[in-house]
């Protein structure tokens, strides 16, 4: 079939030929559209028995040519050349289009050279057009920039033979052939075509080059075939490969592989400024390195550190100054995320305008310059960062410290450095040691001695955080420099300043340890307060069941005579009645018409008849050793009918699972979870995946089995506290915003991993959502599109992943008050100040509880009283009746 291919490419060659031989009688302009004719149609078919001749990887020829032999193809040539008319209409529209296509990808590559596609696209098209000249150039382009595959060797080195007519022609597929072996992508096949085609010995340096080319292969074939299998981005397999050419070093392939990995992870800051890094160290070269830093913050203009190297970049080249200023002040409008961004951008362009400066002079234009734009970053830092992050992004003023360090270092300009040292002190900073020893070290330095006793001063009555540091600072420098009177003034101070830190100290734990105490006190009280409640809940229950028994024996005794009681009693007091009386009394309170009286049990058997019968519900077990295959279900609805067998199908996706033991209440009601029990461990950690999933309306919270009493403080959150650059926080969304709405807005940003709208324990949104991008760079970009964004008239607020900490609870135990007396809190019960609720106890047999009206309507509470007398009003003697009469 090759041999075939040639053969056709040879009688089309011949062919292409024969209008030179002699001129046509149609005149100059249709001798040209003939030529123009016949060439495209010998194009399609050198392509067409090549495709005969390879098979279906090369391009398929155009409708209308005919797929038989050369000499078929011959005669369309000849039949073109005799009527071109006929065939000018066929091409012209394609013809046309495919011009406007080839201009757009050569535009293309004049912006990106290294844009891969865009070269297979161009070469393509410049075959099927039949432009020889220019597809010859696209390739040998392509192939000084990228390794060509297998399939590109073989279809290059296909025409270049199909055109070669004489021995110069034959040399040059020499050498692409040689070229085409040092390439390691699969070169078996082109090294069996160039023997099969060689008519010579191969040469031995051919022969070398190829065994190269297969040592290399073996080295890179398997990061090649990660980047095959991967999908993509592929940024993990082509960090790989970016380290292992990094270590053979070879600087052209280090290029070759971050321009690979860029084209699909262009929006990754880290990729741009490890590249650029690599650019700025090894290959320095002026006009690739600045491209590069130019593409970087064009891709990813909210990452800061591509700016700083970018400006960086353009001094190190010796770009023109007002180029530099320019670029910054696009980098103050590219839309940092965080304040401190905007600081470091700033100190990047005053060390750039620093060293413009000659200090040599005593003033100049650059240093004017320097100075107003130190003047101009602290306004911006105070208005326009401020304002939109509240806070300037520079706590410590390290810009206003840099510009006093400048001033009295290089300027030797001591007055403005200490002016710009009142203000970073008068901004919260004059309570830190370390500020004012940092301005006592620059006084020292640059400055004289009193200025530096001065500084000291009033660090020792200003600094709250160190004083002893700062007080040990100006006795050394009073004992080595100062005289008797300066050095009792300093000890003086010191020992004023530091027995009045102490003295705050002493009182600041004093504070801390009466609030822990308080708080002990309020936990106690607490107890107190659901003890004497439980207490007092247990008596109204006793007298209760007083009642009850009175009134049964009031009814027992009803109809007799009071003589027949005594009897009656002893009866009842002594023993059981025999069974002959007894079934006597039964028939007497049948006639009667009355139904036996029911004895009633006290309180304290009720509450053990109560307890055996819990005892004796069947329990569900559990075997703790089996903790690490089951997983603990809970927030289940309490409707769910038989949970085990609505459950099942859905656990079983995770793995086998051996038992579902769903727990229910005394009534037999289901308590809305369960423990599910796998074969496996790993399914029980992949069941874990199943947790706040939807279950008939509620989400379902899968968390691992795990024994409380012997874990106390085990908690389950199945979510990260941590910043997460990558993962978007969303609220003010409306309720009725679903999962599908919100990713079909937030996928216009970048690739949408996941998304979760919070939900309470009902299953019902809270207006809240969690979005994960698949990197940093489209999570920054969705904050700056999205935040302020209407949802259906909710306008949403959206930042970058970062929860405040959980606040575990402090566990405080009891302890008495320092008199040793309980001090009880307000009484409001268990639940706390419930609501009014009917008595259902006859007002005449209400007892009214003094502790209890004072505990709940008095301005303080009073400690409990626990007898009788409290709670009972003393009994009266007929003597305190009759005095009461006399009264009267």
């Amino acid at each position: 079939m090759r041999k075939m291919a040639t053969a056709a490419a040879t009688s089309a060659s011949e062919a292409e030929a024969e209008p030179k031989a002699g001129p046509t009688a149609e005149g100059e302009e249709d001798d040209v559209k003939t030529a123009r004719t016949r060439r495209k149609v010998l194009s399609r078919a050198v392509a067409t028995a090549t495709y005969k001749a390879v098979g279906p990887g090369w391009d398929q020829p155009e409708e209308g040519v005919s797929e038989s032999d050369g000499d078929e193809e011959y005669a369309m040539a000849s039949s073109a050349e005799s009527s071109p008319g006929e065939y000018e209409w066929e091409y012209d529209e394609e013809e046309e289009k495919n011009q406007l296509e080839i201009e757009r990808l050569e535009e293309q590559l004049s912006i990106n050279v290294y844009d891969y596609n865009c070269h297979v696209d161009l070469i393509r098209l410049l075959r099927l057009e039949g432009e020889l000249t220019k597809v010859r150039m696209a390739r040998q382009k392509m192939s000084e920039i990228f390794p060509l595959t297998e399939e590109l060797w073989l279809e290059w080195l296909h025409d270049e033979i199909s055109m070669a007519l004489d021995g110069l022609d034959r040399e040059h597929v020499y050498d692409l052939f040689e070229k085409a072996v040092k390439d390691y992508i699969y070169m078996e096949a082109t090294f069996a075509e160039y023997e099969e085609w060689s008519e010579d010995p191969i040469p031995e340096s051919v022969i070398q080059n190829y065994n190269k080319a297969l040592q290399q292969l073996e080295r890179y074939k398997p990061y090649e075939e990660a980047l095959l299998q991967a999908e993509s981005p592929r940024l993990a397999e082509y960090q790989a490969y970016i380290d292992f050419e990094m270590k053979i070093g070879d600087p052209a392939r280090v290029q070759l592989i971050f321009e690979r990995a860029l084209v699909e992870n262009c929006l990754v800051p880290d990729l741009w400024i490890r590249y650029s890094q690599f650019l700025d160290r090894q290959l320095k070269v002026k006009d690739l390195v600045l491209s590069v830093h130019n593409r970087a913050v064009r891709n990813c203009p909210w990452t800061v550190a591509l700016w700083s190297r970018y400006l960086l970049a353009m001094e190190r080249h010796g770009v023109d100054h007002q180029v530099i200023a320019v670029t910054f002040e696009k980098a103050l409008s590219a839309g940092f995320i965080q304040a401190t961004d905007y600081v470091e951008i700033w100190q990047a362009y005053l060390d750039y305008l620093r060293r413009r400066v000659d200090f040599k002079q005593d003033s100049s234009k650059e240093l004017e310059e320097l100075r107003s734009a130190f003047t101009r970053a602290l306004e911006y830092l105070k208005q326009e960062v401020e304002e939109r992050f509240n806070e300037s992004g520079d706590p410590s003023c390290m810009i206003m410290q840099n510009w006093a360090r400048i001033e009295a270092r290089l300027c030797n300009n001591m007055q403005k450095a200490r002016e710009l040292w009142d203000s970073i002190m008068t901004k919260g900073n004059a309570k830190y040691a370390n500020m004012w020893l940092e301005y006592y070290n620059l006084e020292r330095a640059h400055g004289d001695t009193q200025h530096c006793r001065k500084a000291l001063h009033r660090a020792v009555q200003c600094t709250s955080d160190y004083p002893e540091h700062v007080c040990e600072v100006l006795l050394t420098m009073e004992r080595t420099e100062g005289t008797l009177e300066d050095w009792d003034i300093a000890v003086q101070k010191t020992e004023t300043r530091l027995a009045r830190v102490n003295e705050q100290r002493i009182k600041a734990a004093e504070k801390e340890a009466a609030f822990a105490q308080q708080e002990e006190e309020k936990a106690e009280q607490r107890k107190r307060a659901r003890a004497e409640k439980k207490a007092l809940k247990k008596k109204k229950k006793t007298r209760g069941a007083d009642k009850r028994k009175a009134e049964e024996d009031d009814e027992k005794e009803w109809g007799d005579d009071e003589e027949e009681q005594p009897s009656k009693r002893r009866k009842v007091e002594n023993s059981t009645p025999p069974a002959g009386e007894a079934q006597d009394l039964e028939a007497e309170t049948g006639l009667f018409g009355k139904s036996a009286p029911v004895d009633v049990d006290p309180p304290s058997k009720q509450k053990e008849r109560a307890a055996a019968l819990k005892r004796d519900m069947p329990k569900v077990p559990h075997d703790s050793s089996k903790d690490s295959i089951t997983v603990f279900v809970s927030n289940l609805p309490y409707s769910l009918g038989e949970p085990d067998l609505k459950l099942r199908p859905l656990f079983e996706a995770c793995g086998e699972v051996a038992e579902i033991r769903p727990i229910f209440s005394n009534r037999g009601d289901f308590r809305g979870y369960c423990y599910v029990e796998f074969k496996e461990e790993k399914s029980a950690l992949q069941a874990l995946q199943l947790d706040r999933k939807t279950v008939e309306g509620r989400p379902m919270f899968v968390s691992p089995c795990v024994d409380k009493s012997k874990n106390p403080d085990f908690k389950v959150f199945r979510y990260s506290t941590a910043l997460e650059k990558h993962k978007l926080f969303v609220s003010g969304l409306p309720f009725s915003c679903t999962k599908e709405e919100l990713e079909e807005i937030c996928k216009a940003h970048g690739t949408v991993k996941d998304i979760r709208l919070v939900t309470n324990r009902a299953g019902k949104p809270k207006g809240l959502a969690y979005v994960e991008y698949e990197n940093e760079s489209q999570a920054s970009q969705a904050v700056l599109k999205m935040d302020g964004m209407t949802i259906k008239e909710n306008v949403i607020k959206v930042a970058i992943s970062n929860p405040p900490q959980r606040k575990v609870p402090e566990k405080s135990e009891a302890r008495k008050a320092p008199g040793g007396a309980m001090v009880p809190r307000q009484i409001y019960g268990a639940r706390g100040k419930g609501r009014t609720q009917l008595s259902l106890l006859p007002r005449a047999l209400q007892r009214p509880s003094v502790t209890v009206a004072q505990a709940e309507n008095g301005p303080a509470p009073q400690p409990a009283v626990t007898t009788s007398a409290a709670t009972e009003a003393p009994k009266m003697s007929n003597a305190d009746f009759a005095k009461l009469l006399l009264r009267k």
